[in-house]
């Protein structure tokens, strides 16, 4: 499946990390959205090792899965919700948006992407074609249909795929979706050594020199990044 991925959207993923890097460098912030299981890439995406300064997690705390699972699922099909955190968080260009979906099809990735497009900000969708297509239509469009990039996992309709003849446990999505930000990364990166660019990343604070760099990146990201340090 990693390599399927990489068939179909590893020109897709060049696009990404040059729309990334040049939002980056011209003073852009990277909004990141997901709900439920999707909330792992958020994590993924934000003050993690290695990782891009420049992000900004959008989340309404009833998409959290952790504290109330089902609320989480009936937020996450309630209207109006992903407009609001997009509003409230108030991108703007030079920002650009990344949305986290498997299905693409609930009403919250889809808003989150719909009104930062109608901001004027760009969207990077990870998202799965297949399993879309064969997810309840809980919107009018899927998410795919409000980016600019579509990065396709290629995840299966239910996520699940074992075993092969009847699938019914061993779920992919996280781990096709963090690849994929992990090949966004990379080639962001070569990217960036090709320009003699040096995009702002986190150190894993357990190496030596780690807490002296992030705490250079703190100060120059909290007060447009607020929840790196709880700030209002």
């Amino acid at each position: 499946m990693l390599d399927d991925l990489d068939a179909v959207s590893g020109e897709a993923i060049d696009a990404a990390a040059a729309l990334v890097l040049e939002s980056v460098e011209a003073g852009g912030i990277v909004h990141v959205a997901g709900a439920g299981h999707s909330l792992a890439m958020v994590f993924e995406t934000f003050y993690r090792a290695g990782g891009l300064a420049a992000v900004r997690p959008i989340w309404d705390p009833g998409v959290f899965p952790l504290d109330d699972a089902v609320r989480s699922t009936r937020v996450e099909r309630e209207a109006g919700i992903g407009r609001a955190v997009v509003r409230e968080a108030a991108p703007a260009p030079p920002d650009v948006a990344v949305v986290f979906s498997t299905s693409g099809r609930n009403p919250y990735p889809v808003e989150v992407a719909a009104e930062c497009r109608a901001r004027g900000v760009p969207v990077i969708a990870v998202t799965s074609a297949r399993a879309s297509r064969g997810a309840a239509a809980r919107t009018r469009t899927p998410l795919a249909g409000h980016a600019e990039i579509v990065l396709d996992t290629r995840v299966p309709p239910g996520d699940v795929l074992h075993p092969a003849v009847e699938p019914r446990t061993a779920a992919v999505s996280t781990i096709l979706a963090a690849y994929a930000w992990s090949r966004v990364l990379a080639a962001l990166d070569d990217l960036a050594a090709a320009r003699g660019a040096d995009p702002p990343r986190w150190t894993s604070a357990n190496v030596p020199g780690g807490d002296e760099t992030n705490a250079a990146l703190l100060a120059r990201y909290r007060h447009r990044v607020p929840e790196l340090t709880g700030d209002e």
